[in-house]
């Protein structure tokens, strides 16, 4: 893979974002980071729902690891970038930080594994998905 390949996302936080601290609720960024990958992909033309229903196959969380560096408040206008790290047979490692202008918040660790939608075991990522990823 030549380069590192990027989208981001822009989020803005509501209240609903936040918990009794004021601060957003830590299972939140997940939220966003799951919705940058998804916006990702639809950018390439890919709808996941189509894979699902037509192939067979959906991307899940297979591991995640995050480091919270500093909170999100409600109205704060954040970024979420994804980085593309890797593409192998069955598996996209991603790298994930969220920011608040050019503070990090957030920095993250996903890998997402390829699977079979009926039987949850690891396929190959159809060509055409890992081209288009690759070719950003």
């Amino acid at each position: 893979m030549a380069g590192i390949k990027t989208f981001s996302l822009p989020i803005r936080i509501y209240f609903e974002d936040t918990d009794s601290g004021g601060v957003v609720y830590h299972s939140n960024y997940l939220k966003f980071m799951e919705r940058a990958r998804t916006e990702w992909l639809s950018s390439l033309g890919i709808d996941q729902r189509h894979l699902k229903q037509d192939k067979h196959i959906m991307f899940v969380v297979h591991r995640i690891d995050i480091q919270y560096k500093l909170p999100a408040r409600f109205n704060d206008n954040l970024i979420v970038k994804s980085e593309l790290k890797d593409i192998g047979s069955s598996k996209i490692e991603f790298r994930q930080m969220i920011y608040r202008e050019n503070e990090m918040l957030i920095d993250a660790s996903v890998d997402v594994a390829c699977i079979d939608s009926e039987k949850f075991k690891p396929v190959r990522i159809p060509p055409t998905i890992k081209q288009a990823m690759e070719s950003l």
